[in-house]
């Protein structure tokens, strides 16, 4: 099963171009869609969900014509937004039981089995009855994870699934997706770099509406090996060397800026040359397609 995005457009009426002739094949496992807020994933997310319609390209899920199946489509599609409403004061076992209804499964014992058997998998079986909106951040999306679970879907959206969200948290979310991502098109769409780093075998960068990347991340590393520098500075300096050099980014450690600078020769200045990461890739792609 595969996901076919051909020659995807989209134009806001305030002029914003949030897609700009996207092609993409995304096939089973964990997909990582990655790009700064405003780059035009949510924007891609909600029409591969047939919640918006492009303004030209296709579509299509293995057989499913995307744009024009749309109930085919919904059929096999699990999707866990950016924000997610909850009704107030209704428990994670009734507000499941209530989607799986809505999902078309009408059989009560095989509705109870599967209710239960989703909050077993995302680890929410103890707090069945606790009303999804006390919630914590993490149990949240866990929950959303067993929502977009419900029917066995062959294709799960996730938009930014771990803003939020603390270390242990994060991991055990990465565990569950991961294992979710086994059998089924899994697309995380997310800005932050060590998501697809830990969950994706391939991934694509987008920005602006363009896809400046499409490929695995260890070829994405590769391509940058060798031309990847590190320094650290102090603020007087950074601002000479921002000048004189293709900064790829900064961070500040220990209170002292640590400088990355692209460059396929030794820049001197003190420079040492370390390995090329997923971050680098990210800041070194979205540079050189920022307009001159």
């Amino acid at each position: 099963m595969e996901l076919q995005i051909n020659n995807l457009s989209k134009t806001y009426p305030n002029g914003v171009k949030a897609l700009d002739d996207i092609s993409l094949t995304i096939p089973t496992g964990m997909y990582g869609l990655l790009g700064p807020n405003g780059a035009g994933k949510s924007t891609l997310m909600r029409t591969i969900a047939t919640l918006q319609e492009p303004d030209s390209g296709s579509i299509a899920l293995g057989d499913i014509n995307v744009l024009t199946q749309k109930h085919e489509l919904r059929n096999v599609l699990g999707y866990l937004p950016q924000e997610f409403g909850v009704y107030q004061k209704v428990s994670a076992l009734n507000l499941l039981n209530h989607m799986a209804i809505l999902k078309g499964i009408t059989n009560k014992s095989e509705r109870k089995g599967l209710v239960e058997a989703l909050l077993e998998r995302v680890n929410l079986q103890d707090h069945r009855k606790k009303a999804v909106s006390g919630y914590s951040g993490g149990m949240r999306q866990r929950f959303g994870i067993a929502q977009a679970l419900i029917g066995n879907p062959q294709l799960i959206i996730v938009d930014e699934p771990t803003a939020g969200l603390d270390p242990g948290e994060r991991n055990r979310f990465y565990n569950l997706l991961s294992e979710i991502g086994e059998n089924v098109i899994v697309i995380l769409s997310t800005h932050i770099v060590e998501d697809v780093r830990e969950l994706c075998s391939n991934m694509a960068i987008i920005n602006a509406g363009q896809l400046l990347y499409n490929g695995t991340p260890i070829a994405a590393t590769t391509a940058l090996e060798g031309k990847i520098w590190e320094k650290a500075t102090s603020k007087a300096e950074l601002e000479i060397l921002s000048q004189s050099h293709t900064v790829v980014s900064t961070k500040l450690v220990s209170g002292k800026p640590l400088i990355h600078v692209y460059s396929e020769t030794d820049p001197g200045s003190g420079f040492q040359q370390i390995p090329a990461n997923l971050e680098d890739v990210f800041f070194t792609q979205i540079l050189a397609n920022q307009p001159a």
